[in-house]
């Protein structure tokens, strides 16, 4: 089993853990390997009704991972371009996978989303999350693009001008604040995340999957690209 994260099978429930705490759930080339891997696991197993995505430690995800801060902001910019060459088409990669599934999707996001670890979320059916946990996305900082799939669907459910805060100006939000907007399912308190997201996915449980099937992936189908199945 890959070290970065826990995979944990429960009958038609799988739960992907982001496993990596004292490196604040960096996301690197090997790390969106082998969660592509694990993916590719629950796409091939036919049991699978609902996945569940979430992390250990206080961080979701920071997305990719920084350079130092004592740093020139050219320094910071070229570090982490070069450090993170070719990770906006694998979390893109990813990104298209994750809505392609057939089985429901939740991220239960525990703490804060920052950059790719974000973007991911993106693709999910459902988001809980905790309510202390914020969002951002410092790519633009650091003279990196945030496009594709992820930007896409921030532009479809906050409108464009709110995208553009997100992702031009790199705005901070709060969790309550994209409930408001439309972007997560429910905030709850932090002990209460994974119990929420448990009576979710047994609530998905009871719908006949074939129906739902269909219905997530016309849906998705508004915001990136059809599904022909």
């Amino acid at each position: 089993m890959p070290e970065n994260f826990l995979f944990e099978k429960d009958g038609p429930v799988i739960t992907i853990t982001f496993n990596r705490p004292e490196r604040r759930n960096f996301l690197n080339r090997e790390v969106l390997t082998q969660l592509e891997a694990l993916i590719q696991r629950v796409r091939d197993d036919r049991e699978t009704r609902v996945l569940i995505l979430t992390s250990t430690g206080p961080v979701f995800s920071a997305g990719a991972e920084m350079p130092s801060k004592e740093q020139s902001e050219e320094e910071r910019r070229i570090g982490y371009a070069s450090r993170n060459k070719g990770m906006p088409r694998l979390i893109g990669r990813l990104f298209d996978q994750i809505t392609r599934l057939d089985c429901m999707t939740i991220a239960a996001v525990n703490g804060h989303a920052i950059g790719g670890g974000w973007g991911l979320v993106l693709g999910f059916d459902f988001m809980i999350s905790a309510a202390d946990a914020e969002f951002w996305l410092p790519e633009v900082e650091l003279g990196s693009a945030f496009t594709g799939g992820p930007a896409s669907v921030m532009a479809a459910v906050m409108g464009p001008w709110r995208a553009k805060e997100a992702i031009v100006l790199c705005r901070h939000f709060k969790a309550c604040e994209l409930f408001e907007l439309g972007m997560i399912t429910k905030v709850v308190e932090p002990p209460e995340l994974l119990p929420e997201t448990h009576q979710l996915a047994q609530a998905l449980l009871k719908k006949p999957a074939e129906a739902a099937r269909a219905s997530k992936h016309f849906i998705d189908g508004v915001f990136v690209g059809a599904r022909l199945y």
